[in-house]
């Protein structure tokens, strides 16, 4: 890219230039007047420009029309604008009724809640009539009135029970049926899409695509919508029933709902734009963490978790500032609303005293009007969270609707196309150019042309990349070339029938891809759209076995515990890998297919399953037109036709014989290969060495119990095989020496314990909090007091003699209400605050701890799936903030809620116990609607996210094996499977919701009955005079109102749940102590180091692959001052050496010695800062060249040692020409500089520690050849005079090692200097042939 750039901008000629290039071209200048250096320093020095990465740039822009839109066709997706309707498009006849009977039902019970209010005017007026002096009614007729009266509150409830019940059902029903449907729509889409699609979304997008954002539509399609319509309606109800009673005080009250508006307005807009900031600075800080977690290794080489850690803190910082911000805004927000629910009250008895006197209005009514408005305003409020929740569905929608509606251009699921009579077999490509969609600048193919006879077997070798997995892609039709055709008997294959076609064709990869259901199953997918599809089972099974035979799997499979009935788990998880590729060759086998295609199937295994699979694909291959693509060359030697194939042209082919004579590329890789086959181990030796590594483990295990280590059922092909013992044993045997990690129960005290020790420093502000959350919990039974009071000042008959008495009394209590009203304003405004501070303190010192303790861990921590950076940077996220949920907020809402009920109940009683007993009886019934009514919608939320999670991972398996899945013609199998157990999952469900539902809907209907029996027995007592009006009130009204708002306060509180989930997990962090903990302090001190390093029989496997031996045996000697080099193949254990010699991980037997001193014996701080280790990918952090180089440094260094490094590195003069020098921001992970470039900076970082031990890991591999020679000039300026260890890939590059080791399966099989190991023309000889290979194409 560097270079492209700078040749469509060439730099204007000295004078001329325009004045913001002038200062760096003269800068430019002054550089090369200087007595020219050699050229090499101009190499990789263009500055790269930041490439705009607009969604509108297209990246096929360069090419040809016709090629452009071959490719553009493969991956264009196009936009959908939806709308509410667009997500209700999937709805059946029965959706629609069903919805429309919910929403009826909905708006019935909404508006239900304000009926209650009249109901409660007129059962006051009722007393008032019968208190009234020489009123008329007597004892009788004033128990049946409130007897009629107290059975509305009853008709409420059941009414109430019966329409939430409906509305919640029916709408949870058909949200999940319309998201379920979209969910197969989706997933049918994706089935048919082509490959190149996903190359360009990546499996795990599409995935998240089924999970995720479905669930946010389903979300959008469910519960929120009844709740919107019951709030609204409540809104509209409460105002007619006002206006209605007494328009005028319902206009004046009016204003509340203008107060409430603003209040929440206001509030909400700091909220956002504060939590925009928080989420913002959180967001940098988060970034800074996935890079440093992603480069975990880099970090712990070069032991800069403290310097990064506090890097990580300068964001919290920022961050807590902004979140206390935005709690803060939350906590003053509730308290406007607790001002004008109370001014309110206060308002409504004034101006309703005023309307009273002038005989305007009865008490009753102004009850009505005031309930109702508060009520009708308090439920508006309930809208705005629901809102979001239908913009993320839209937003989610957008994006899923968008592939539903994408056409495929290679679309399986079509019926049209030829389908041949009889196939013959013959493949013809002809004048092929392929290039691959996501990767558009890279040719893979030129004008290749090749006939592959029918019933022949025609193999394909090369190196890698050299477009011989591409031909397969083509002739599978998984890609459309962008010129010249494949031909399938002279039909060209793109007007055939695309199902037909793949039927003929079996292919079989290199990774196996097995789907998780039994062997039996497994093996039938093969006969999916053959005319065996339809077969008796019986048939089926014979032709399986069958399969299974040819495959060599027969014997194993039988030999398992359940046979073919055995489930393979999840992509073949249970099986080794050459059971896996036994398995898919009889896949590939049973439909007798007429094309075999064999993509590299033999490579991922070990020398003993080769044999065995080999033996089985020749089997499987006889007869048929079968293409081979084979990594060793000993298995293709029998091949009608050999073509070999070098940077996508075809070079030569003919037959083994033929090539072998004209002496060229083939006959190269072949005498190479041929000369290290004597080297390498045969199955008996190796079986010997397994046999020989697990003596020596039992022998260091021998401390544990033998008879926990499990036997292993691998195959029964033992007898075959001569393998002793099984494989897997050994690595059990070592790692059950390992203790596992099991996850400990912690009591929910020692999790508020530690985290009441982050809140250890605030226990003052906790106190104060705790004390003003105390005052908030009065408010209620003190207001239930002035409410008694004016009532029985208000019911008494207006005469000119009361009427002053009257106004004096309104007055006084109005005027109390206005005192209450600030009072609790203050109150909740204070702990809002005092909480606010004390749980954003916690949240920036629990992410402090987790990332460092994190960064603790050893490298063995981070390998793990579960640790990757992705889900340890989430955690960092999301869990820490959950915590806050058992922090003082949750303990103050619990003190609130005790002070409520503890006055209201004292209040209560010391007025008029017995009405007072009966009303306290309720209280649990009362409390338990307001939390459950919450409890319940955070229910449902949960539930909807968990239901699907089955069928999802079902989804996410077809998709990540698409390849497969085409290739065997599955899809409508897949969808068919999806839809199943989308179904069942949904009775499931709808069982769960239709039992959960009864208990929302008792949380709110019970409130009715609660009333009715309050109202009931108090007009009782007050039918026989024991009680008055202002007792019954106080009584009734600081129980009942005071229960309500202790239930509704739960919703304020953070989900303690998840607090204690999340603190469990910390808990475990905060205890994991690795076995290589770079906290501690022990081991021997290091003050200096010669540099002899040796390695003594160390044996090692990599924790999270224990099947897998990596090292087995390593034995290796090197001296001060060398320069050594360690070839061989991936996965021989090169890298790994290095990772023990940074003691990432400890082998599971032999030793490490430094200077004679077994390297885990020394502290390992020290130890490792006398290394350095450049990787193969080099990692920057954000911030500044200079920066980024002293994190290598582990002390204090002056400019002059950074010049010098930067020199030694070749970089200085390049740093020297950017506009800011040193000072130049490298953009996150170091995204602004060239590779090269970068990679220089990281070396300058690792000689600035002037190590005696220089690890080198590939540290040119991912260069260009033009900044691959100024970096390997700068590391072998670097390696002067120390220790260096260099793993290489291009073996130019250590040519003039002093000894170069070469790798073969974990020990080393050769030694010497390059001239020495040319001479024995081994296995060193051969990776030098095929890389010349590579070259001379």
């Amino acid at each position: 890219m560097a270079a492209s750039l700078s040749e469509k901008a060439p730099e204007p000629p000295n004078g001329a230039a325009p004045s913001s290039n002038a200062d760096s071209a003269e800068k430019k200048e002054t550089v090369s007047r200087e007595p020219s250096p050699p050229a090499l320093n101009k190499l990789d020095s263009k500055v790269v420009q930041q490439q705009q990465d607009d969604a509108d740039t297209d990246p096929f822009q360069n090419m040809p029309e016709r090629e452009a839109k071959i490719l553009r066709d493969q991956v264009y997706t196009p936009d959908i604008k939806v709308g509410m309707a667009t997500l209700y498009r999937y709805s059946s006849r029965n959706d629609i009724i069903i919805i429309v009977i919910s929403s009826i039902c909905a708006i019935a019970s909404g508006a239900a809640l304000p009926l209650m209010t009249v109901v409660f005017g007129n059962l006051q007026g009722t007393f008032q009539n019968y208190f009234i002096p020489g009123s008329t009614v007597t004892y009788d007729e004033f128990m049946s009135e409130l007897g009629s009266m107290c059975l509305y509150f009853v008709y409420l409830a059941i009414g109430e029970f019966v329409t939430s019940y409906i509305a919640t059902v029916g709408f949870i029903y058909t949200g999940e049926h319309i998201s379920a449907k979209i969910r197969e729509h989706y997933l049918e889409s994706c089935m048919k899409q082509n490959i190149g699609f996903f190359d360009k979304l990546g499996a795990g997008e599409v995935t998240t695509r089924i999970t995720a954002d479905t669930n946010l539509i389903q979300d959008g399609l469910s519960e929120k919508v009844g709740l919107t319509l019951t709030a609204v309606a409540t809104f509209v109800a409460a105002f007619v029933i006002g206006f209605v009673s007494y328009w005028k005080l319902t206009l004046i009250l009016m204003s509340t709902v203008v107060a409430l508006l603003l209040v929440m307005g206001s509030g909400s807009r700091f909220i956002v734009k504060y939590s925009k900031q928080n989420i913002g600075a959180y967001a940098a800080g988060g970034s800074i963490a996935e890079e440093v977690i992603s480069s975990v290794r880099n970090a712990v080489a070069f032991g800069t978790q403290d310097r990064l850690a506090k890097q990580y803190d300068a964001h919290l910082i920022k961050a807590e500032f902004y979140g206390f911000k935005l709690k803060s805004t939350l906590g003053c927000m509730v308290a406007g609303m607790m001002l004008v629910l109370y001014l309110n009250y206060g308002l409504a008895f004034y101006m309703g005293s005023v309307y009273l006197v002038d005989g305007s209005v009865t008490l009753s009514k102004v009850l009505i009007v005031m309930m109702s408005v508060m009520m009708g305003a308090f439920n508006l409020g309930n809208v705005a969270p629901n809102v979001q929740a239908f913009t993320t569905a839209l937003g989610a929608a957008a994006k899923i609707y968008s592939t539903i509606d994408r056409r495929s251009p290679i679309d399986p699921s079509q019926d049209d196309g030829v389908k041949l009579e009889h196939v013959t077999g013959t493949i013809r490509l002809e004048g092929i150019k392929h290039i691959y969609p996501s990767r558009p600048e890279v040719v893979v193919m030129d004008d290749v042309t090749l006939e592959v006879p029918a019933g022949k077997t025609t193999a394909l070798v090369g190196a890698s990349g050299s477009g011989k997995s591409t031909i397969i892609g083509l002739v599978e039709r998984f890609y459309a070339p962008i010129e010249g055709t494949v031909y399938l008997d002279d039909v060209d294959i793109s007007t055939m029938n695309l199902r037909w076609l793949r039927q003929q064709i079996a292919l079989v990869s290199q990774e196996p891809t097995l789907f998780g259901t039994t062997i039996y199953e497994n093996i039938r997918h093969g006969l999916i759209g053959t005319k065996w599809e339809g077969e008796s089972p019986e048939r089926q099974k014979e032709l399986i076995e069958d399969a299974a035979r040819k495959a060599n799997a027969h014997d194993f499979i039988t030999s398992l515990p359940e046979g073919y009935a055995t489930n393979v788990g999840e992509r073949g998880f249970l099986l080794s890998g050459g059971q896996k590729q036994r398995i898919a060759i009889a896949r590939a086998v049973v439909s007798d297919p007429k094309i075999l295609l064999l993509d590299e199937a033999t490579s991922a295994l070990d020398t003993k399953s080769e044999g065995v699979v080999q033996a089985a694909l020749e089997v499987a291959s006889a007869g048929r037109t079968t293409i081979t693509i084979a990594h060793r060359l000993s298995t293709i030697k029998d091949a009608h036709n050999i073509v070999v194939m070098s940077q996508g042209r075809i070079v030569e082919q003919g037959t083994h014989d033929v090539l072998l004579e004209k002496r060229g590329a083939y006959y190269n890789l072949v005498t190479a290969q041929a000369i290290a086959a004597v080297n390498e181990m045969s199955a008996e030796e190796e079986a010997a060495l397994n046999e020989e590594e697990e003596q020596a483990l039992i022998r260091k295990a021998s401390t544990q119990d033998k008879n926990d280590v499990p036997e292993d059922p691998d195959d029964d092909i033992n007898a075959k095989l001569q393998r002793h013992k099984s494989s897997k044993s050994v690595s059990s045997v070592a790692l059950a020496g390992r203790p596992s990690e099991a996850p400990k129960k912690y009591g929910l005290w020692v999790l508020i314990k530690l985290i009441g020790s982050f809140n250890k420093q605030e226990w003052k502000l906790m106190l104060i909090g705790l004390f003003f959350s105390a005052i908030c919990g009065l408010g209620n039974p003190t207001q239930a007091v002035f409410f008694a009071k004016l009532i029985s000042a208000l019911s008494i008959p207006v005469t000119p003699e009361t009427k002053d008495y009257i106004e004096d009394e309104a007055s006084f209590w109005c005027l109390m209400y206005l005192m209450l009203a600030f009072v609790m304003f203050i109150a909740f405004a204070c702990q809002g605050i005092v909480f606010a501070k004390c749980s954003e303190r916690l949240i920036h010192r629990v992410r402090d701890k987790s990332f460092r303790s994190m960064l603790r861990q050893d490298v063995e921590y981070f390998d793990l799936d579960e640790h990757s950076a992705g889900a340890l940077t989430s955690f960092l996220s999301t869990e820490t903030t959950h915590v806050a949920g058992l922090s003082g907020s949750t303990l103050g809402t619990l003190i609130m809620v005790c002070s409520t009920l503890v006055a209201a109940c004292t209040v209560a009683l010391a007025l008029g116990w017995k009405l007072a007993l009966v009303c306290i009886a309720t209280m649990p019934v009362v409390i338990g609607c307001g939390f459950f009514r919450f409890w319940m919608l955070a229910h449902y939320q949960r539930r909807s996210k968990r239901a699907y999670s089955g069928s999802a991972s079902f989804a996410s398996e077809a998709i990540t094996a698409i390849r497969t899945v085409a290739s065997l013609t599955r899809e409508e199998d897949v969808l068919r499977q999806y839809k199943e157990s989308l179904a069942i999952q949904q009775r499931a469900s709808l069982i769960s919701v239709a039992k959960s539902s009864l208990l929302y809907a008792a949380s709110q209907s019970l409130m009715f009955l609660a009333f009715a029996l309050g109202f009931w027995y108090g007009g009782q007592l007050i039918g026989k005079r024991e009680y008055d009006m202002f007792q019954f009130f106080v009584v009734f009204s600081s129980v009942i109102f005071g229960a309500q708002s202790a239930g509704s306060v739960f919703s304020f509180a953070p989900d303690m749940g998840k607090a204690a989930e999340a603190s469990r997990e910390l808990k475990t962090l905060f205890d994991r102590k690795p076995t290589i903990d770079t906290w501690s302090t022990d081991g021997d001190n290091v003050q200096a180091i010669e540099g002899t390093i040796e390695f003594r029989d160390v044996h090692f496997r990599y924790p999270t692959r224990p099947e897998q031996p990596v090292l087995r045996g390593l034995d290796l000697h090197i001296s001060p001052g060398q320069y050594v080099a360690l070839v061989g193949a991936s996965g021989c254990g090169k890298s790994t050496t290095i990772a023990l010699l940074e003691r990432f991980y400890d082998p599971l037997s032999g030793g490490i010695f430094i200077d004679g001193k077994e390297v885990s014996s020394l502290n390992i701080n020290e130890y490792r800062s006398f290394i350095a280790l450049v990787s193969q990918e080099p990692t920057l952090y954000q911030g500044t060249i200079k920066e980024n180089i002293l994190l290598g440094a582990p002390h204090d260094v002056t400019d002059e040692q950074i010049d010098h490094a930067c020199k030694e590195a070749n970089i200085y003069e390049f740093i020297l020409s950017l506009p800011d020098g040193m000072n130049t921001v490298v953009g996150s992970k170091g995204a602004l500089l060239s590779g090269g470039q970068k990679q220089r900076i990281a070396i300058a970082r690792a000689l600035i520690r002037d190590p005696k031990i220089l690890l080198l890991d590939e540290a040119t591999s991912a260069l260009d050849s033009e900044s691959e020679h100024v970096v390997q000039a700068a590391l072998d300026k670097a390696a002067k005079g120390r220790t260096t260890i260099a793993v290489a890939h291009r073996l130019s590059t250590i040519q003039k090692a002093d000894i170069i080791y070469v790798f073969d399966q974990g020990r080393i099989v050769e030694q010497g200097t390059h001239s020495e190991l040319m001479k024995k023309n081994g296995r060193y000889a051969e990776l030098v042939n095929l890389q010349s290979l590579e070259k001379h194409s």
